[in-house]
């Protein structure tokens, strides 16, 4: 019988930064509902622009914005299970975070727009996401090209 678990075996560096990736978005979703650690809490809102919950005291967060990231972080575990998920994963990640950077630049924070929610510090952590998850996806997909085209 053939053995068609693709969790099976070594992970190769592209797959272990999705992971790590998906792992540390996991971690924040789970952190935004933690009082505390997220200060503000009890004005903690669903969702839009009125949430004044701020995780770790700098990043506005709502129930909608700590669930994305949960989300988030589940699919880069899931997507690290081959090193095709894990660079589309990286790279669309990526691209994502780049769009959500610009629509944080653009769209007013106090207006019904701002339904994330997004303040200046979320918008900066953006660009820096965006830029690192496409460059980890380039950068180490480019290692496992190499390394696949070599035991051939």
């Amino acid at each position: 019988m053939v053995n068609t678990n693709r969790t099976a075996g070594t992970k190769t560096t592209l797959q272990r930064a999705a992971q790590a990736v998906g792992a540390v978005f996991l971690l924040v979703g789970i952190l935004g509902f933690i009082p505390l650690i997220t200060t503000n809490y009890e004005s903690l809102g669903l969702a839009g622009h009125g949430s004044g919950a701020l995780l770790l005291g700098i990043f506005q967060v709502s129930v909608l914005h700590n669930l994305v990231h949960l989300l988030f972080g589940v699919a880069g575990i899931l997507l690290a299970r081959t090193p095709a998920q894990a660079r589309n994963f990286l790279l669309f990640g990526g691209i994502v975070y780049l769009v959500l950077w610009l629509y944080g630049l653009f769209v007013g924070h106090d207006t019904p727009a701002n339904f994330v929610p997004l303040n200046n510090a979320d918008n900066w952590l953006h660009l820096v996401l965006g830029i690192g998850m496409i460059a980890l996806a380039l950068i180490l997909s480019r290692n496992t090209d190499r390394s696949a085209s070599s035991t051939r």
